[in-house]
This record gives structure tokens, C-alpha cells and sequence, in this order.
């Protein structure tokens, strides 16, 4: 069977990751269907990939934890994978509203892999995330570091990871069918596509840096917050790893391509962390911007935020041997992307409504 006769749910298609991950699909080959309940999206993003890629996209406006509604997306599709990305995401909401975070994501999640197994699906990659490891690990983070997550964010990633783990073991025990499933660990994505047609839009207030950076150098907000100068790092604020998010998409299309190259009689679970293995701060990556664009990016510093951690880069050395990936796209390309896509586009998907 061809690429261009499967069918790909994507769940949080509408959302940044996403969208662009339906650019790196259709360019791939594949036919993406997205699901999406819009919380924290727009279906603007889905009319923008169609302007990039010329492909119209089948949408379904819901939500994960619908389990009759899920059912009839794969009794209506001849679905053969799915890439799940939707879900909460913010660390520090996660810390203040715990159990939002464990109805989304967790049992959305279980809701979902019930209509897959139901189905007779079992190809699944998942978006994960650095915060299932321990704030203790030691960077570069190899995915056989210790799991422990500092916030209800990170412990929600987890959970699903072991209901995969889970899934595997039984299907290696003939309870269940076999699964092929990829647990991707994101690390810190940034940049936007380089069409500026589509890019990061939260709703709200962002709850991720480079986001927040663009929106004050655009004039949207008056000033950052560094949550925290008094780290163990190179200046005192926090260190990430930062991964350009067409990099990330093209992490998912080999990671889907992988869970369906398995031998069905087989069963696999595998956990990639899906970074760029640099270690960058807060006010490096301020400075960065600042020099990249011109804009200067007035900022105060408040108290350290709950659940972070002082430093967090990957090893992703396992994706590049099994995967064939890695993130080859500069610090240049991300921040003129992002710039790019936020000045063509103050008010994100609304400025053409102004």
C-alpha cells in the first residue's frame, strides 16, 4: 500500500506542533485527518496548511475523551496510524489544576487506544515530553534516565507512557493484539513554518517562552518574566533544549513510518527524545533573539515557577540510529522563522480579521 492511501489521525491537529506536523505528512506522502476540540486552536491553521500544501483536510471538531464520537471517526476512515498530540500543557497550570490534567490527558488517552484496539489499530506514535525525567538527570538526557516528574504535567506523560508499555507486554503475553508504538519525548520546540503562514498562537497569556519573547518584541505584551535568575546554570535562569518545530514535525513522520515498518507479529514500545542536544538559557536565547531581529526584549525577574527545572537537554543520539532523524535546522532559521511568522502576523490566526 502506497503513503498516499493511509490515513493518519491527528489528534491536536489544529494546535502549533500539529499543524505543522500535517505539513511534514502530506509532503510525506501521507493523508492526515484531524481531530481537535479548538480549546486552545484554531481551524485557520488547518486552512493555512491547505495554502502550503494544496491539500483540503478532513477536520473533526471534538473531544478525545468522547468515546462514541472517536468510534465513528474510525468506522467513517480506513485509518491506518495515529499521531496523538492533543492534551494540556503548561506546567505551572498543571501544578494549579491537577485534575484537568489527568481527565485530559490521561484518560483521554485511554479513551482513545479503547477505540483503537476496538478498531483493530495499533499503530501509535505519542507526544510525550523531557518532563517525565527526573529534575535530578544529568544533561545530555539519554532516554534510560530516571523517570520522575516534578509536576502534574510531566506525571500525566508518564502515566500514558506506562499504559503503552503496558499494551506491549500484553500483546507479547497473547492478551492483546500487537502494538507498534513510538513514546516521543519533546524537548523545547520554537520557530514557526517558513511561509510565516503558520506558527504558535496561543490563546491567552503563552505559557512557553519564545511565544512570549516575539508577542513583546511585536508589541502584544509590554515586557518577559524570567521565572528565576538563581539557578546552577551559566546565568542563573533556566537552560532548555531548543528544537525547530519543523525539525519536531518531521520527528513524528519518522516515527510513524517506523511504528509501521514493525512485523505485526511483533510488539515494540520505544521512548526517542526528540531535541537537538544544546543546552541553551533564558537570556541566552533573549540575547539571541535580540541580535536575530533588532527587538529589544525588556524583561523582569520573578520568582522561580513551580515544577520547573534548573537544566534540561537531550541525547538524541537513539533517534538518529533508529529513526534515521535528527534536528538540522539552525538557531538562525528558528528565530527568523518565529520572528517571520509573529511581525506578518501580530494577532496570530485573527490578524486578517482586523
Amino acid at each position: 500500500m502506497s503513503k498516499m492511501n493511509l490515513q493518519i489521525l491527528v489528534t491536536g491537529g489544529c494546535g502549533f506542533i500539529g499543524c505543522h506536523t500535517l505539513v511534514a505528512l502530506i509532503k510525506s506522502g501521507y493523508t492526515p485527518i484531524v481531530l481537535d476540540n479548538l480549546s486552545n486552536s484554531s481551524t485557520k491553521a488547518l486552512e493555512r496548511v491547505k495554502t502550503i500544501t494544496g491539500k483540503k483536510i478532513k477536520f473533526y471538531n471534538g473531544d478525545i475523551r468522547d468515546f462514541d464520537f472517536l468510534d465513528n471517526i474510525f468506522l467513517e476512515n480506513d485509518i491506518s496510524g495515529v499521531i496523538h498530540l492533543a492534551g494540556l500543557k503548561a506546567v505551572g497550570e498543571s501544578c494549579r489544576d491537577p485534575l484537568s490534567y489527568y481527565d485530559n490527558n490521561v484518560t483521554g488517552t485511554l479513551v482513545l487506544l479503547k477505540v483503537m484496539k476496538k478498531s483493530g489499530i495499533t499503530n501509535f506514535v505519542f507526544s510525550s515530553s523531557a518532563t517525565v525525567y527526573s529534575d535530578t538527570a544529568i544533561s545530555p538526557i539519554a532516554e534510560d534516565s530516571e523517570l520522575l516528574p516534578t509536576n502534574p504535567y510531566g506525571q500525566s506523560k508518564l502515566m500514558i507512557e506506562r499504559i503503552c508499555w503496558d499494551l506491549k507486554k500484553s500483546a507479547m503475553n497473547k492478551v492483546d493484539k500487537s502494538w507498534s508504538v513510538a513514546l516521543l519525548r519533546y524537548f523545547n520546540p520554537i520557530g514557526a513554518h517558513e511561509s510565516g503562514l503558520i506558527g504558535e498562537d496561543p490563546l491567552g497569556e503563552p505559557n512557553n517562552l519564545m511565544p512570549y519573547i516575539s508577542q513583546v518584541a511585536v508589541g502584544k505584551l509590554k515586557r518577559l518574566t524570567i521565572f528565576g535568575d538563581d539557578y546552577p546554570t551559566i546565568d542563573g535562569t533556566g537552560v532548555r533544549d531548543y528544537i525547530h518545530v519543523m525539525d519536531l514535525a518531521e520527528g513524528h513522520v519518522a516515527a510513524l513510518q517506523w511504528v509501521l515498518s514493525i512485523n505485526k507479529k511483533d510488539s515494540k514500545c520505544k521512548a526517542f527524545n526528540l531535541g537537538k542536544g544544546i543546552g541553551t538559557s533564558v537570556l541566552e536565547l533573549v540575547g539571541f533573539f535580540e541580535k536575530e531581529t533588532g527587538k529589544k526584549i525588556p524583561f523582569v525577574i520573578s520568582s522561580r515557577r513551580q515544577g520547573d527545572v534548573a537544566s534540561c537537554f537531550a541525547d538524541p543520539s537513539l533517534a538518529k540510529s533508529v529513526l534515521n532523524w535528527e534536528a538540522v535546522r539552525t538557531f538562525e532559521q528558528m528565530v527568523t522563522d518565529v520572528w517571520r511568522w509573529q511581525s506578518k502576523n501580530p494577532a496570530g490566526y485573527n490578524t486578517n480579521d482586523k
